[in-house]
């Protein structure tokens, strides 16, 4: 790599909820040079990318799915319904953008294509897809927890002449589904949302599922001023909640299975379900998602809706879930399990019936060959690691991440890699992510990076590195945490099951408050388990 001709303080990869917020922090809170990259054409992050038909939050997210840290655009920002659409969330990120002059230090439809740490000069040089060299003393990877996206390696897949969609990259044009035979691979979350929508318009749609899932009806309702008017008044309070609770400022049940009847608890199954969103998941019974038996029972009262909902019995046995309620993502829908009852939708269940190959025309299952004009891949992600890992930084020595990483995702606080100074991750692995609001979770991570920078700059010090000793220790407590739930016994994303060859490791911090509190008892304690050096020259 050339000599670089830009020096930075720090250079955030990534201008989603995370980039966004640490080029904010970083340069007018600390008072940074920072500059930005991202491949894509505008801020936004997933939801840049995410443009599918009927993608939505899927969570109970206005006005909550959002930056927590400014009274100001609490009370400016109109939130018009309680599970905000994609269209919404990124005309909010671009209003984020633009009032806080963020553009002008964001570079889009660049590519960072090298990343590499230069231990003499203890920065980070860069290289863009452009030819451009740039060096920064620290590197902020904010490159999203849900972006490379997976497609299925199905023989003849790339045969096929038909449109072909990935929900994850779907196109900034319109995509018209009128007259067209569809043909859908996917049910997690940007399935469950693009379903019932295509089914509006298409001619007929195919649904393939690999993995039946639980879903929840999202209740999705418009907000009143009134609604408004009270979050922003209590805006300080809620902050405080969302904090201290998992992310959402809902509290969570205290009320023991063990102390009510069969029937009292199948009741208050049934006002939660009635009130929808997670509810169901937090607020019915201590331990739904440790107690093999509870999750078992609310497990069965979620299949039992998918059979009064789906009125062919046959689907509606498919649509089944058989792993435990809650252990794969959870997904709020908008009339997904009734979109079986309509005449142009078909399901075909890939664990008996596989896909053989694709055709020019369609493709070919164990029993049926199926002609469609379009095809939609809702096949999901190489999540939370797969970003970083397309990234592959190369720290001491020249060694790569993917060298680094290659059995095992050993981090230190889903933050900092040992070998890899000056180096910091949002929504790393080990973090909470998507067991956590992001955007707050976000806000908070890149606060304490913040917080890191600022104490080295103080005491002139040029680089900050984990031990391998303290990612042993936060591996085990991770694994720890996790292996106390019903999470770890069921094949998910979470833990890395749906990528070939991926290693199975559990994925996320499952106690997001806590994982805050021991980012600050970290930095307390003097930034315990890592070691400082001194600058080797001025810190420019």
């Amino acid at each position: 790599m050339s000599n670089p001709a830009e020096h930075y303080d720090a250079i955030v990869i990534g201008s989603g909820f995370g980039g966004l917020y640490a080029l904010h922090h970083l340069r007018d809170q600390l008072g940074l040079n920072v500059r930005a990259f991202d491949g894509a054409g505008g801020v936004g992050g997933t939801w840049w990318y995410n443009r599918y038909p009927g993608a939505r939050v899927d969570a109970p997210s206005s006005p909550f799915y959002a930056y927590t840290f400014s009274q100001e655009m609490v009370d400016e920002w109109e939130w018009t319904e309680t599970q905000s659409g994609q269209p919404t969330i990124l005309k909010y990120l671009e209003h984020f953008a633009e009032r806080f002059d963020l553009l002008k230090d964001i570079q889009f439809e660049t590519w960072v294509v090298d990343a590499r740490y230069d231990e003499a000069a203890q920065h980070w040089l860069i290289e863009t897809d452009s030819g451009q060299t740039l060096s920064a003393q620290f590197l902020v990877c904010a490159v999203g927890a849900l972006f490379v996206t997976n497609k299925p390696d199905y023989p003849g897949i790339d045969d096929f002449a038909g449109d072909c969609y990935h929900t994850g990259r779907w196109p900034h044009e319109e995509v018209s589904f009128s007259g067209k035979r569809v043909g859908v691979i996917g049910t997690g979350s940007s399935g469950i949302q693009a379903i019932p929508e295509i089914a509006k318009e298409a001619e007929h749609v195919t649904v393939f599922q690999r993995t039946p899932q639980y879903s929840l009806p999202a209740r999705n309702r418009p907000l009143s001023k009134e609604d408004l008017a009270r979050y922003r008044e209590e805006w300080d309070d809620l902050r405080t909640s969302m904090r201290r609770r998992g992310g959402w400022p809902f509290s969570t049940s205290r009320l023991r299975a063990s102390e009510a009847s069969p029937e009292e608890r199948r009741a208050r199954y049934e006002k939660l379900w009635d009130e929808g969103g997670i509810h169901l998941s937090i607020n019915s019974y201590v331990g739904v998602l440790s107690d093999a038996e509870l999750n078992d029972e609310v497990s069965e009262f979620v299949r039992d809706k998918i059979r009064e909902t789906v009125t062919d019995a046959d689907t509606a046995a498919k649509l089944l879930p058989d792993y435990y309620f809650g252990t794969k993502r959870l997904i709020l829908d908008n009339g997904y399990f009734e979109t079986y009852n309509r005449d142009n939708v078909a399901l075909v269940d890939l664990r008996s019936e596989p896909i053989e190959a694709f055709t020019a025309e369609g493709l070919r299952t164990k029993n049926n060959e199926h002609e469609i004009d379009v095809l939609v891949l809702a096949t999901g992600f190489d999540a939370v690691s797969g970003s970083m890992l397309n990234l592959n930084p190369k720290g001491r020595g020249g060694v790569s991440l993917k060298e680094k990483w290659d059995d095992r995702f050993d981090n230190y606080l889903g933050a900092t890699i040992a070998g890899f100074p000056n180096l910091f991750m949002i929504h790393g692995p080990g973090a909470p992510g998507v067991f956590f609001t992001m955007p707050l979770g976000g806000e908070l991570t890149a606060s304490w990076i913040g917080g890191c920078i600022q104490h080295m700059r103080d005491a002139k010090l040029g680089s900050v590195e984990a031990s391998e000793e303290a990612e042993g220790i936060w591996d085990a407590e991770i694994n720890g945490i996790a292996n106390r739930t019903l999470y770890p016994q069921t094949k998910s994303w979470y833990m890395g099951a749906n990528i070939p060859g991926k290693p199975r490791q559990f994925l996320g911090h499952l106690r997001g408050s806590h994982y805050f509190d021991r980012l600050t008892e970290v930095a307390e304690a003097g930034y315990e388990g890592f070691t400082f050096e001194p600058a080797s020259g001025e810190v420019r």
